[in-house]
């Protein structure tokens, strides 16, 4: 196995991560994992998953009739994910550590690394806004049906009324989804962990999914998949679904990632 590779800069070493190999089959791995930390810590967990089922709640309701901006933010919601999981991260990595199964410090766990965790923020809040502009206008120059209310809408996609819309916004869709997932899939838990830089985590997170593409093609299709499946059951899945999902993203994290030991302090 290779070994980190060290930059000097300065009088400091730096230290790049390195992305480990994995089979096509660790999703699944990651998930028993996930389920594991969710029934060895259930109530802070829960407490995430009420979260995630509460603002899937909020934009269905608030955006019942502006459809297109529902379709976008349910998008933005499946990848804003790793944000409002940092704390089901930290309960993995305390449970990993032998730690007992505590909320209090996962709520602020963001703070360990504050700046760097703003700067990804802010990067993934411009690709989102773009992403949910680039939404609207295919909305405008594609979609020739009568604009209905949002129940309207999911029923005219079910029915392929408008194929070359849907080619052309499920397309559109599917490069943002592509360039988030790649920059976002194990940066957060890389900078809560190691107190990355957000450049450098970024950076590693696209090696992980160029070096394990069958692996993350997998990744992602399971996390869409339960995803929808929260939604699908009134949002109560999402209470359960989310954490797990969660939890095993932190050891996908683990799984995919070769660093050396923490400093101490």
């Amino acid at each position: 196995m290779s070994q980190p590779e060290d930059v000097k800069l300065g009088t400091e070493e730096w230290v790049f991560p390195v992305v480990r190999d994995v089979g096509a089959g660790a999703p699944l791995h990651w998930i028993r994992s996930g389920w594991a930390d969710f029934r060895a810590c259930p109530i802070p967990s829960l407490f995430y998953g009420f979260c995630f089922a509460a603002m899937g709640l909020l934009v269905t309701m608030v955006f019942e009739h502006a459809y297109a901006y529902t379709v976008a933010l349910t998008s933005g919601f499946l990848l804003l994910g790793p944000f409002l999981a940092m704390g089901l991260y930290e309960i993995s990595r305390r449970r990993e550590q032998g730690a007992t199964c505590a909320l209090l410090p996962t709520l602020t766990v963001w703070k360990r690394n504050a700046g760097n965790i703003g700067i990804f923020a802010v990067v993934l809040g411009i690709v989102f806004l773009v992403w949910a502009r680039a939404s609207m206008v295919v909305f405008a120059l594609f979609y020739t049906n009568e604009m209905p209310n949002l129940t309207g809408f999911l029923a005219q996609l079910l029915a392929l009324d408008n194929l070359e819309f849907l080619l052309v916004y499920f397309g559109v869709g599917l490069i943002f989804a592509t360039i988030v997932f790649a920059v976002s899939v194990i940066s957060v838990p890389l900078m809560l962990d190691r107190n990355q830089d957000a450049i450098s985590s970024m950076l590693t997170s696209v090696g992980a999914l160029m070096r394990n593409p069958g692996a993350m093609i997998v990744w992602a299709f399971m996390i869409a998949g339960l995803t929808v499946i929260g939604f699908m059951t009134f949002h109560l899945g999402l209470v359960v679904l989310m954490p797990i999902v969660g939890h095993a993203s932190w050891h996908a994290y683990r799984d995919l990632v070769v660093l050396p030991a923490a400093p101490a302090g």
